[in-house]
């Protein structure tokens, strides 16, 4: 059973049901194979409840492009679907339809331009711009808003992460709380986003990392059980990883046993030329633990190993604890600096679920048509404004200020030259009377963020290595405003529309309401 699930559920049938049931439609009004465009963006950054994201990290395109790649209409595909009925019993799609599948149900018509992974993006700006036949374009859908949003969400949390735990080493500890095998696509995310290592074997393998772990409190415990100490535990664990030994202090009580019995462990190691790698705190109040665990290490001449924190982490909790820690480390004469510079996380449930907002308001939206080789825009309306579609086949530009900070994200029509402009002008989606006009001494740089993905179903972009991504999302979030990174109330980042298109928009508006 599981065979024959993976077979299709992970194939081009990876889609849902009314994809299907629109392409037929397509192809019994010989619309099928007309030139269509989509928009691939999202709505609004993940809102945490108590604090909420200012940006996101762009991650999921190369899986995307493998599964276009890998997924086609074969036998097997189609019979699956000549076995749906209606209620009537009839045949829920017609064996024309189903020959025009077998034979062009592929992503060889399809192009895609994408921003790539680990830049930073916004909300309502194209991430993907999706070219090609109608009906596969449609069928595209579901698997493009799966692949992207999921990684694109744990790595915008990861990021946040990064950033509140100021750089010191992160680790991805949630394979044991993920949803299935969404931890292989969360791991990746989490990666890119900021996390250092994780303790996923076959995901840190496949991705060319080192998995990192410690150990859990019940090899502490089986000890215990047959009449040892922790102390034995300890000294058994140590005995087999001497170098970079890394021990659970919190099984019976942190202070009072587990860092005392860790210290005896790491002068035995240091006594044979091993260098200890650190405790780990699990529990109770971190901040406190920490501050007197390093404080007993210090005594014992072990200030540098470290001190790993776990359970329950996230952005806000590691931001609350380090704050802690600078208020009351003074207080029993430790360093809050050094302290906070030798400490590491463990991130599980917080980041791998993105606990607090667990999806992405990604959506696909059709914005044009193709007749007789020009474009027709095409638009949709909502009594909310903010929903109401940028309509037409368009580009995404980045412009910089004369400190080299991102000041918006531009979209244009895609035959504008937003460079030309003296000033460039720049509109509000949809508040008429909020503008800006920029300069071109205001501006230091004007970048094209969408990229050739693919082109008529072939690869452009090589598969791009972790520290590439990573980098980039670096360069990116130094280029923003330190208010727009704020983990609570962060400064709102500019979307803007070209006036071209800002004129489009409101004329097909017009049009429509008067239709």
């Amino acid at each position: 059973m599981r065979e024959q699930v993976k077979r299709f559920a992970e194939g081009i049938l990876y889609t849902d049901q009314y994809q299907l049931t629109m392409a037929q439609l397509y192809f019994r009004m010989g619309l099928h194979e007309k030139k269509a465009q989509f928009d691939y963006f999202f709505r609004s950054y993940p809102d945490y409840g108590s604090h909420s994201a200012g940006y996101c990290i762009n991650a999921g395109l190369e899986w995307l492009m493998d599964w276009m790649a890998e997924s086609r209409f074969g036998p097997a595909e189609c019979e699956a679907l000549r076995s749906q009925r209606s209620t009537s019993g009839k045949p829920v799609f017609a064996e024309d339809f189903l020959s025009w599948l077998c034979e062009y149900g592929n992503f060889e018509s399809i192009t895609l331009l994408a921003v790539p992974e680990g830049r930073v993006v916004h909300p309502n700006t194209p991430i993907g711009v999706v070219t090609g036949s109608l009906a596969m374009a449609q069928i595209m859908e579901t698997a493009l808003l799966n692949l992207m949003t999921y990684q694109t969400l744990i790595a915008t949390k990861a990021a946040r992460i990064r950033q509140s735990c100021q750089n010191q080493l992160l680790l991805e500890f949630g394979l044991r709380r993920a949803q299935e095998r969404a931890a292989i696509a969360g791991t990746r995310a989490a990666l890119i986003g900021g996390a250092n290592f994780s303790s996923n074997v076959g995901t840190s393998h496949a991705l060319g990392f080192a998995p990192k772990g410690t150990h859990a409190h019940s090899m502490v415990q089986v000890f215990l059980s047959m009449g040892g100490t922790e102390l034995d535990a300890f000294r058994a664990y140590a005995d087999l990883y001497p170098d970079g030994c890394i021990l659970l202090v919190d099984t019976i009580n942190t202070l009072e046993s587990g860092v005392p019995n860790a210290i005896r462990v790491f002068e035995e190691l240091k006594s044979k030329g091993h260098k200890p790698g650190g405790i780990r705190l699990d529990s109770g109040d971190l901040a406190f633990l920490a501050i007197h665990a390093a404080k007993q290490l210090n005594d014992a001449g072990f200030a540098d190993v470290q001190i790993v924190l776990s359970n329950n982490l996230d952005e806000l909790a590691i931001w609350q604890i380090t704050t802690q820690i600078q208020q009351e480390a003074p207080r029993y004469g430790v360093s809050p600096e050094a302290l906070i510079g030798r400490l590491s996380y463990g991130v599980g449930t917080g980041l791998i679920t993105s606990r607090g907002d667990s999806a992405l308001d990604g959506v696909y939206k059709l914005v044009a048509l193709e007749e007789d080789g020009e474009w027709v825009p095409a638009m949709k309306i909502s009594e909310t404004p903010s929903k109401t579609l940028n309509p037409g086949n368009k580009r995404l530009w980045r412009v910089y200020d004369q400190r080299g900070h991102a000041t918006a994200d531009l979209i244009a029509s895609h035959d504008e030259e937003v460079a030309g402009y003296d000033p460039l002008v720049l509109r509000h989606p949809s508040l008429v009377t909020m503008q800006r006009c920029l300069a071109k001494s205001e501006i230091s740089a004007i970048e094209p963020l969408l990229e050739e993905a693919v082109i008529q179903g072939r690869q452009m972009i090589r598969p791009q290595e972790m520290e590439e991504m990573r980098a980039r999302r670096r360069e990116d979030l130094l280029k923003l405003d330190p208010g727009v990174r704020r983990m609570v109330n962060p400064h709102i980042y500019h979307v803007s529309l070209t006036q071209k298109l800002w004129d489009l928009k409101q004329n097909l508006i017009h049009q429509y309401k008067q239709d």
